[in-house]
């Protein structure tokens, strides 16, 4: 059961997109994901569920990587989710930065936030494998390769349905 309003909640940190890109990926979401469970804007998520008891040294340590300077990126084409569809990341700085968290963090994280993330975007995901492909042939040539820098970091609580947002930091350098 998910916590209450008032209960500690696990947290969820995600890298911002930048607008054109945000812009797209909810385009593409509102119109591939099941509309009963698409209760989420388009997103990166670097953790899932890290320990409430984290939030303020996790507060500091976001605020510390957005010092830096943008990201850079690449928006590299489509990802076969199985069940789904995601739009496929590449950016060694942002797997550097989520590596520098979770070494802060050891013994703290999950299973699922231990491993390496395959960073990107769903925009379709709890479909059968056929509606998947066919959604990946039909977008196959209009998701160009492109580059683009991440905008910033969030930190979102888990309280079982939509992410109660909590704080954005803007990368500054």
């Amino acid at each position: 059961m998910p916590p209450g309003p008032s209960a500690p909640a696990p947290l969820i940190v995600t890298a911002q997109l930048p607008q054109w890109l945000q812009s797209r990926a909810d385009q593409l979401r509102a119109e591939h994901f099941p509309p009963e469970r698409n209760q989420l804007n388009a997103h990166v998520t670097l953790f899932h569920a890290l320990p409430p008891s984290l939030e303020s040294e996790l507060r500091d340590a976001l605020a510390q990587e957005a010092r830096a300077a943008p990201l850079a990126a690449r928006l590299d084409g489509l990802m076969n989710l199985g069940r789904g569809t995601a739009l496929r990341l590449e950016s060694a700085a942002m797997l550097a930065l989520r590596e520098r968290l979770a070494d802060r963090f050891y013994g703290l994280l999950t299973p699922q936030d231990m491993a390496v993330p395959r960073l990107h975007i769903t925009i379709q995901n709890k479909v059968s494998p056929h509606r998947a492909r066919a959604l990946q042939a039909e977008l196959a040539g209009a998701i160009e390769p492109r580059s683009f820098a991440f905008a910033g970091l969030a930190l979102h609580r888990y309280r079982g349905g939509p992410w109660e947002f909590v704080k954005q930091w803007s990368f500054r350098g």
